[in-house]
């Protein structure tokens, strides 16, 4: 028999069988892992079984191969704390979907499990939106798609950046990404400010820039030969917050 205990937050759940489901759970130390959970759909559980639950885990399984089973209890639910704020729903379950997708099975991911649970506390604050997109960049980062803010690409002032490669993830001066500022992806304020150690405030505007910047790596390096392509709830998200935005400024 195999077994062993961790913590996780939901990601996803899947009906299987009668009364049950496959849910699947970035934990700290097992990576993104599925679990066969009975009686998933009964009242006491399906709560506790939303996307972006922290849970406690006990898997066991006869072998190590197999599904296994998920005894779980509830540690805290992060949608409670947005459930009224559509945009932070939507951010939530855009990262947890991102996992889902993205993150090989029981590959471990320690420190992203950490800067998820992270994100989910900041979802509270005013700099949330700010805290998604920097989530972002360390979810690239984590797959080993880096984006590079500390040094212009080109060899130009380095503290002048406000362009970003969609070739190579690099930062670009204003000077040296003159000629070519229709091809290449504007680096939103609080970034630049986040690089020079300041406020991470900024405006929602900012915030979509940051969105369209992480979501073209998305699109171009994560999921550009993935079957599914990026998450829908991605780019619902995104869709909100431009909405949101669009009426904020008429």
């Amino acid at each position: 028999m195999e077994s062993w205990e961790d913590q996780g937050i939901v990601l996803t759940l899947r009906p299987h069988g009668e009364g049950g489901a496959v849910v699947s759970i970035l934990t700290e130390n097992h990576g993104r892992h599925a679990g066969y959970v009975y009686g998933a759909h009964s009242k006491t559980k399906r709560a506790m079984l939303e996307a972006g639950t922290e849970v406690s885990i006990e898997w066991t399984a006869k072998i190590s191969d197999q599904l296994g089973t998920y005894k779980l209890e509830q540690i805290k639910s992060w949608s409670r704390y947005v459930m009224d704020d559509a945009p932070r729903l939507s951010a939530l379950l855009s990262a947890c979907h991102l996992c889902e997708q993205a993150l090989a099975e029981r590959e471990p991911h320690r420190d992203l499990f950490f800067g998820t649970r992270s994100l989910f506390e900041m979802l509270a604050e005013d700099i949330w939106g700010e805290a998604y997109v920097m989530w972002e960049i360390a979810f690239l980062r984590e797959l080993g798609f880096a984006i590079d803010l500390s040094t212009c690409a080109s060899g130009g002032d380095d503290t002048d950046l406000i362009y970003v490669s969609p070739k190579t993830g690099r930062a670009v001066s204003r000077e040296a990404g003159a000629p070519y500022s229709d091809k290449l992806l504007p680096l939103p304020d609080f970034l630049k400010q986040e690089k020079k150690g300041s406020n991470l405030l900024g405006t929602q505007e900012d915030v979509l820039t940051g969105l369209s910047l992480t979501g073209y790596f998305l699109d171009h390096w994560v999921f550009v030969h993935h079957s599914k392509g990026t998450p829908d709830s991605r780019l619902r998200f995104q869709d909100q917050l431009a909405k949101k935005v669009g009426r904020e400024a008429s």
